[in-house]
């Protein structure tokens, strides 16, 4: 099978193999070694923290770690799994930022799609608006996406800052130890390097039903209380009409997978294989945690 048949099957699987539409990409980790490497999973699911399709190796454009100061090294791929690419980070005495790129891969989307993927995405009124005149003109929804993901695994010496060569990013702020549960998080997002102002973001924990949203500041910032210990995903897309490609839209999605420790509890003991009881009764605890946060701070659908 050649790389551009394999490239354009993953993209058609992506659209096709669930009624929801705004598919993230993002990092789970799953252990270290006694030689500080972590094994990471990189895969695509319709809702967080479920995976459903690997990236596939050859989608892969940029992969790399970096700890503290030193330079970033390479975050080496081992094999697909059925629901997730397995990676390997490189040996790490403590904190460590990992992230990828994936390849831009161009689709037409089918009318029938398009409501429920930009209530998905929580679209902007600009974008809906741009949306409603194509139709009007008998246009179809032809798209240019990349995925990019980062992941924190949190420790002594963590580096936060941008990710070299990520053309999206989220970047945490504060504190590289890490948070604890009731902390309020402040995250940054930027475009090719400079703050993107006006996006939605929606935040996600494993064990809840529900995320919520917030929109970035003129900075590029947003921040939000993290009323729960385990593991977090931040989730947005930046889409617009493509300064090329008339008629065309160009998007990109973002992901940021971090943890939350409780009390003195380090992240990576936050047990994520835990009995059937004991999930029931952590996800009403979830359920009720998440619902006190307000859905969005803007509405926008």
């Amino acid at each position: 099978m050649n790389r551009a048949f394999r490239l354009r099957s993953f993209a058609l699987l992506l659209i096709a193999s669930s009624p929801a539409l705004a598919h993230d990409t993002w990092f789970q980790r799953e252990a270290q070694d006694a030689a500080g490497r972590w094994t990471l999973w990189l895969g695509t699911g319709n809702q967080y923290p479920v995976l459903e399709t690997p990236l596939a190796v050859e989608a892969l454009q940029l992969a790399g770690c970096r700890q503290a100061d030193e330079a970033t090294q390479t975050l080496q791929p081992l094999r697909a799994l059925d629901q997730a690419l397995q990676l390997r980070t490189p040996p790490a005495a403590g904190g460590l930022s990992c992230w990828a790129q994936s390849l831009p891969f161009e689709l037409e989307l089918p009318p029938e799609k398009i409501t429920l993927y930009l209530k998905e995405i929580n679209a902007s009124a600009a974008v809906q608006a741009a949306w409603a005149g194509m139709r009007a003109r008998g246009l179809p929804w032809k798209e240019r996406y990349a995925k990019h993901a980062r992941i924190e695994l949190t420790g002594p010496r963590a580096r936060r800052a941008a990710a070299p060569g990520l053309a999206m990013d989220a970047v945490p702020l504060g504190e590289p130890a890490g948070w604890r549960r009731g902390d309020t998080g402040s995250f940054q997002l930027l475009r090719d390097g400079q703050p993107l102002a006006g996006l939605a973001v929606e935040f996600r924990h494993e064990r809840a039903p529900m995320g919520f949203w917030r929109i970035t500041d003129a900075q590029g910032r947003v921040q939000t209380r993290l009323p729960l210990a385990g593991r977090w995903v931040l989730r947005g897309t930046d889409l617009r009409l493509s300064s090329e490609r008339p008629d065309t839209w160009d998007s990109r999605f973002v992901t940021l997978a971090f943890d939350v420790a409780d009390s003195a509890v380090q992240p990576d003991q936050n047990a994520s294989s835990l009995s059937s009881n004991a999930r029931s009764a952590n996800h009403s605890a979830a359920s009720t945690a998440m619902a006190a946060e307000p859905p969005t701070n803007t509405p926008r659908w």
